[in-house]
């Protein structure tokens, strides 16, 4: 059975991005089947995870215009068993080409249909705004996970974004469910990211993953090697952390009604 898991939060810089990737990464040296499709036009999931742009034929715009097949889409990463559906900046040609279609918020589901029982796991590195890419990849997505970074304003457009959930549950998407809010740039050494997770776990309780994503030097400078964390220092308190989410979303978390 295929996991279909959408990282979102219309707000940027929360660490939506680094955790498609290094979740991904995590299943796969897991021995999990696992597919990345970046959703998103800056395509930084694309380059962080190691792939060249200008040396890609075809990019998920391709696929959601209808001009290519899914599984001619996928090319292979340095871990065997994850593989990636990359982007580039003509994504942003997506929303406008489709806007006059009638099934507009359906193109992801129907091309990652393409796709059952090829993968255990696919995760959906999502834009940062609720744009028709988001609304298209809550629409695909069995479960959404919601980064959310421990600093000031970090819940400010939670709202915003659930009550989205909501209006995609009710029209395109009722099995829909929120797999859990991951904190994220939890700084230990800072009364503030105590609060923010104190905050959050008094509101949303059972919603919040038992894992926190700590501030780690290695973690941001994975990227700009190409290289997932488990890769670039497997030792590196990142590594570690993305493993235990990793490990927490595989013993039943996605199992779990939200």
């Amino acid at each position: 059975m295929t996991h279909i898991i959408c990282i979102a939060n219309q707000k940027g810089g929360v660490g939506k991005t680094t955790t498609a990737i290094n979740l991904s990464a995590a299943l796969a040296v897991s021995e999990k089947r696992t597919l990345l499709v970046d959703c998103d036009p800056q395509g930084n999931a694309t380059t962080g995870i190691g792939l060249e742009k200008s040396s890609i034929d075809k990019t998920l715009y391709h696929g959601l215009i209808g001009k290519a097949d899914a599984k001619s889409l996928i090319v292979d990463s340095e871990i065997d068993s994850l593989k990636v559906i990359p982007s580039r900046v003509e994504l942003i040609g997506f929303e406008v080409e489709m806007m006059s279609d009638p099934n507009r918020e359906m193109a992801l589901k129907n091309l990652l249909a393409q796709l059952v029982d090829s993968f255990e796991y696919i995760i959906i590195d999502c834009p940062p705004s609720l744009s028709l890419l988001t609304v298209n990849a809550l629409t695909a997505a069995d479960y959404m996970l919601i980064p959310l970074q421990c600093e000031f304003y970090a819940l400010e457009g939670l709202g915003q974004l659930l009550e989205t959930v909501r209006r995609v549950k009710h029209t395109l998407n009722p099995n829909l469910k929120i797999v859990g809010i991951l904190l994220t740039m939890f700084d230990k050494r800072t009364n503030l990211s105590r609060q923010v997770a104190e905050e959050t776990e008094k509101y949303f309780k059972n919603l919040v993953f038992n894992t926190i994503i700590y501030r780690n030097v290695r973690l941001g400078e994975a990227p700009s090697f190409g290289k997932p964390i488990l890769l670039y220092d497997a030792v590196s308190t990142g590594a570690q952390n993305y493993f235990n989410l990793a490990k927490e979303i595989m013993s039943g978390q996605c199992k779990r009604q939200k």
